[in-house]
């Protein structure tokens, strides 16, 4: 697992995939900040949080795309597959180089939190527990995009596929708040991703939330290293 994980973690930074991610990424938050925080003289940095935590949505497909998807592409994956790493291996390993390097981008967004500190006042506890939703939730969506990168052969169409996927997920949370059953509205809101977050914006650590984000992650996972097994029974 730990040489899958330095492999990847090497190649996103020897091709332009880490930078694209990360570039973009703080381009987009800054622009937030600035509009957000700066010029409305706020020191709100849990709104702010969850306002850039809908950039998971559109930015975890550049991550994830390639990690399986490219391996079939040019037809590694056979070479992979009846490597002496075993398949929870591999799938960890590439999944933890992915987190890695949004935990790098993560630690960069802490700048945004010293600026708010110079000219305002932080504290420390709800930081903290805004930036706990906010990591676990992209775990939960680049374990979810890992899974679709597993199912797709190119990793164009793994970027459109998640995208797609990740949009829907949206769409879903918004539906759920026009519905007028309420055992629907119930259901959709307890498989939201987003309203899983709002108790981190809240300032509040929930551990129900802290449980499904975990859960979430482990079941894609889980799903990811059974459709590579089942690939390779068939020998596709």
């Amino acid at each position: 697992m730990i040489s899958v994980w330095k492999r990847e973690l090497q190649s996103y930074f020897f091709t332009p995939v880490g930078y694209l991610f990360m570039g973009v990424f703080l381009a987009l938050s800054s622009v937030m900040f600035y509009l957000q925080i700066l010029a409305q003289r706020s020191s709100d940095l849990l709104t702010f949080i969850g306002q850039i935590s809908y950039l998971w949505m559109l930015l975890c497909p550049v991550l994830t795309m390639r990690l399986l998807a490219e391996e079939r592409q040019k037809r590694t994956d056979q070479l992979l597959l009846t490597s002496p790493v075993s398949l929870t291996g591999i799938v960890l390993g590439k999944y933890l180089a992915a987190v890695t390097v949004m935990l790098i981008t993560v630690l960069l967004t802490m700048v945004y939190a010293v600026i708010v500190a110079i000219y305002g006042q932080v504290y420390p506890g709800e930081l903290l527990v805004g930036m706990t939703g906010f990591v676990l939730q992209g775990c939960a969506f680049i374990a979810l995009d890992l899974f679709i990168s597993g199912c797709t052969t190119n990793p164009v169409s793994a970027a459109v596929m998640a995208f797609g996927v990740n949009f829907a997920l949206w769409i879903l949370d918004m539906v759920e708040l026009s519905v007028s059953a309420g055992w629907l509205s119930d259901v959709l809101n307890f498989f939201s991703l987003y309203a899983r977050n709002e108790p981190f914006l809240m300032g509040q650590l929930s551990f129900a939330s802290i449980g499904f984000d975990v859960s979430f992650a482990a079941a894609c996972l889980v799903l990811t290293i059974h459709h590579l097994d089942s690939r390779r029974y068939r020998g596709a």
